[in-house]
């Protein structure tokens, strides 16, 4: 299985999925580490990412995904997938993904951004975000969470609505993976 967190920036995708990812005992993987050069380039610059410069990124978390599971191993990934379009592609000929959408207001995700530091997000594109965002319909079963709580008790929530198990001896306020950001780097 893959559990993959979505959301705008802001939103503790990273964070909550390292933590989730410890509890569990799985890998994870950041998607912002997947996107191409020229992607972050923009991003640093303030530019926001068109559907053509998404593409390719998109297809790179998919093949991340599909490798893992080629290989019989569990992950959480983050990943803003923002569009249903998105994560419909995301979706497709994966029946082992499984989504989870971080969502906030406008304030708390812009309180977080300001307090976010050595990312190359500007966080003047969060209005960008916030407008190519396409809430989740019924019909793509994703798991829709508040960001009000604490990254620990989000991550709790995920494990108990998608009935995961924490791996044998995991801490019970989770370790985050591959260097994620503790709980701490979120106000």
């Amino acid at each position: 299985m893959i559990v993959l967190v979505t959301g705008v920036s802001g939103s503790g995708k990273t964070t909550v999925g390292g933590l989730l990812a410890g509890r569990l005992g799985w890998a994870f993987e950041d998607g912002d580490v997947l996107h191409p050069a020229a992607n972050i380039t923009k991003m640093r610059a303030g530019i926001p990412l068109t559907d053509a410069d998404r593409w390719p990124w998109l297809r790179q978390v998919g093949e991340w995904m599909d490798a893992r599971v080629a290989a019989g191993l569990p992950a959480v990934v983050a990943c803003s997938a923002l569009k249903r379009s998105y994560r419909d592609l995301l979706r497709a000929g994966r029946p082992w993904l499984r989504l989870v959408l971080l969502r906030g207001d406008g304030d708390l995700l812009t309180s977080r951004l300001a307090a976010r530091h050595g990312h190359f997000f500007d966080p003047h594109l969060l209005a960008s975000q916030l407008a190519d965002l396409e809430l989740p319909q019924p019909d793509e079963d994703v798991l829709v969470l508040p960001i009000a709580d604490p990254p620990g008790v989000i991550a709790g929530e995920i494990m108990g609505q998608l009935n995961l198990a924490p791996a044998p001896g995991s801490p019970a306020n989770g370790t985050p993976a591959n260097g994620a950001p503790a709980h701490g780097d979120l106000p």
